[in-house]
């Protein structure tokens, strides 16, 4: 009798079977199942027309409807943030450069530097700090107006990947066989549920996936070309005194280039009804790129016509690199 009771209070604890840790799983099942049966029923209850291929026809159009809806917004949301960095943090700094250096070089006088320390290292001295201190300003700018360029960098493609992935990871399920997908064509796709077989859509992907990278340079407005040639010039000043420089926007493009180059192998072996989202979602960015870049040149374009004559502190009046801290610094004659 006791071997019978403790061998039933083991029997309890007992590991499932497969057949009974299964039992579990049905429902997250049935939710898939009813997200595929829900698309297969709208594909089919859209009033398309005969010549319209439906699974298709639906795919492109939840494509844009999903990217219209959930990306766009924070799309316009980042844009927002960067325009306060140009228009407002970028300018402020520039006024606040030139009380910057003028307080550091009070405060080297204070301290007496000059004394025991040559001309280079006096100007090394000057610009390690005058660098510190801008930095701290800028952190307090951008906290202030709420425009930190993590934030602004991360959200868009955060909110974006959740979708993208789990459209895709839909699309190859209702891609299994037996499915519906084998019964329609599209374009270059002898059926939705094989690759392509001319390997037409994974090249248009990575083109689209290319042409979207490059074609960042094809509405930089007069400002920005101003600004680039002016990153460019202390970049190679830098390197011309033996410095190392990072450059992280040719680091990106670098990648987004060899990104684009993936997409196609990778696009190749991926059922046609993956590949037409993939193309479709390239297209809806490349086109949604190419709007905010022409609304970002127009709207700096206009913002320059109503400046005049530009502000105090501006990079044009400021941009020396406190030429004149070795005279404020130097020792009086006796």
């Amino acid at each position: 009798m006791f071997a019978r009771k403790h061998l039933g209070r083991l029997t309890k604890f007992r590991p499932l079977s497969p057949t009974q840790a299964s039992v579990g799983i049905p429902g997250k099942r049935h939710f898939t199942s009813a997200i595929q049966d829900g698309f297969l029923d709208l594909a089919v209850a859209l009033p398309w027309p005969s010549s319209f291929p439906p699974y298709s026809s639906t795919i492109i159009l939840l494509t844009v409807v999903t990217r219209l809806a959930l990306t766009v917004p924070f799309s316009v949301w980042a844009k927002r943030r960067q325009w306060r960095v140009k228009e407002v943090v970028i300018p402020r700094l520039q006024e606040a450069r030139p009380l910057v250096e003028k307080q550091i070089i009070h405060d080297m006088r204070l301290e007496r530097v000059h004394v025991s320390r040559t001309k280079e290292e006096l100007r090394r001295m000057f610009d390690e700090r005058v660098k510190k201190a801008m930095i701290a300003r800028r952190k307090e700018l951008f906290t202030e107006h709420r425009c930190r360029p993590f934030l602004t960098m991360a959200i868009p493609p955060l909110t974006q990947l959740p979708m993208f992935v789990g459209s895709s990871m839909l699309l190859s399920r209702l891609s299994q066989p037996p499915t519906v997908f084998d019964s329609e064509a599209f374009f270059t796709l002898t059926s939705l549920a094989h690759t392509d077989p001319t390997a037409t859509l994974p090249i248009a992907l990575g083109l689209i996936t290319l042409v979207n990278v490059e074609s960042s340079r094809w509405f930089v407005s007069v400002e920005g070309k101003e600004r680039q040639e002016q990153e460019q010039r202390r970049i190679a000043e830098k390197r011309a005194k033996g410095e190392i420089v990072l450059e992280p926007q040719k680091i990106v493009q670098s990648g987004l280039r060899l990104l684009s180059v993936g997409r196609i192998l990778i696009g190749a072996v991926v059922p046609g009804s993956v590949v037409l989202y993939w193309v479709s979602s390239a297209t809806f960015g490349l086109f949604q790129s190419w709007v905010f870049d022409y609304w970002d040149k127009q709207r700096s374009n206009l913002r320059r016509l109503h400046q005049s004559v530009p502000p105090p502190g501006s990079a044009k009046n400021t941009d020396r690199p406190a030429q004149v801290f070795a005279t404020v610094l130097k020792p009086k004659r006796r």
